[in-house]
């Protein structure tokens, strides 16, 4: 994370002390306030999400300089954890984590219970991409895992699964058919359209239970429509998925007018790194001296962002290393 580089994103040095300097750093400061559109099937046992990020994924994607396919994989991965996060009640962050051996070794995407979205992906070095860039292949052999924080007092909830299929969707639908889950049906998308990456996400799931049901409904006529609700929503298309001139009502409408589609209130999304100098200085103090020299290059200590990008430069004579002592109970 310490390290002297060339950056689009180099974040000036202040006078400030570390611990004082809590500025957000240079991003977009940017919402989308129909990001997420709850939708649901009335007295039928079938609710669902549509994500739109809109320009919110072109802000997010193009921090960092990767290949198309990676932009692509990592869009994914954005619309999908902010599908999932808004149907679950929580404070704190909902994440998604992919491990492999592949070009893509790592994939992180993260939302929180407020919307705020970020995601990185990591390019092994000199990593060739393979010719077809399916997600399996980018990511090659690994495991899947979904967590939910929600900060130190309370116990993480997490779940992890190998990389079973080719794309994304596969993967989180071979999640939730080992973790005694309901069904569900997952479309994502992601590209570059005229007005610049776009990524979005189309969610079913099959809802249990007799809240919101016809109880005149039987079981087989339940699992009728949930196989309705699922051949229906396998109908979008990619540019249905990314048109930003094509509302959200407009689209659901498409495909479940003759269900009877009902839309619940929107969710926002936004721009969601949460580094700053503050939070970098105190990780920095927890080094010893001897480690921070290292960093050292021409008096300056510069430690980079992953979500973001951005460089943080710190004057190594504003850095204080913590003794033993303090950093263990620090750690607690």
């Amino acid at each position: 994370m310490a390290k002297p580089r060339a950056s689009l994103y180099l974040s000036p040095m202040t006078d400030l002390p570390p611990f004082l300097d809590r500025n957000r750093p240079d991003v977009p400061d940017l919402s989308v306030p129909r990001g997420v559109t709850p939708f649901f099937l009335p007295k039928q046992p079938v609710r669902g999400r549509l994500v739109r990020l809109g320009p919110l994924a072109d802000a997010l994607l193009t921090r960092h300089d990767h290949p198309p396919p990676v932009r692509a994989l990592l869009g994914q991965a954005l619309a999908l954890v902010a599908g999932l996060a808004t149907a679950l009640k929580f404070s704190g962050t909902f994440s998604l984590q992919v491990k492999g051996d592949g070009a893509v070794p790592l994939l992180l995407a993260d939302c929180t219970e407020s919307g705020a979205l970020r995601g990185y992906a990591r390019l092994a070095d000199a990593a060739e991409l393979p010719e077809t860039p399916t997600a399996r292949a980018l990511m090659g052999d690994g495991f899947l895992a979904f967590t939910v924080d929600q900060g130190p007092d309370m116990e993480r909830h997490q779940g992890i699964v190998s990389l079973e299929g080719d794309s994304l969707a596969d993967m989180v639908l071979h999640y939730f058919s080992t973790s005694e889950q309901l069904p569900c049906a997952i479309h994502l998308a992601c590209a570059e359209t005229p007005g610049g990456w776009r990524a979005a996400a189309l969610i079913l799931e099959r809802i249990a239970g007799a809240g919101g049901i016809d109880p005149a409904l039987s079981e087989a006529a339940q699992e009728e429509s949930w196989r309705t609700a699922k051949i229906l929503a396998a109908t979008i298309t990619e540019a249905e998925l990314l048109d930003d001139s094509l509302p959200p009502d407009r689209v659901l409408y498409r495909l479940f007018h003759g269900e009877g589609v009902a839309v619940d209130r929107p969710r926002a999304l936004a721009y969601g790194c949460r580094c700053s100098r503050a939070r970098l200085a105190d990780v920095l103090g927890g080094f010893s001296e001897e480690d921070l020299d290292h960093m050292t290059v021409d008096g300056t200590i510069t430690m980079t962002c992953e979500f973001c990008n951005v460089d943080f430069r710190f004057p190594r004579a504003d850095i204080e290393a913590s003794g033993p002592a303090e950093r263990q109970e620090t750690s607690r």
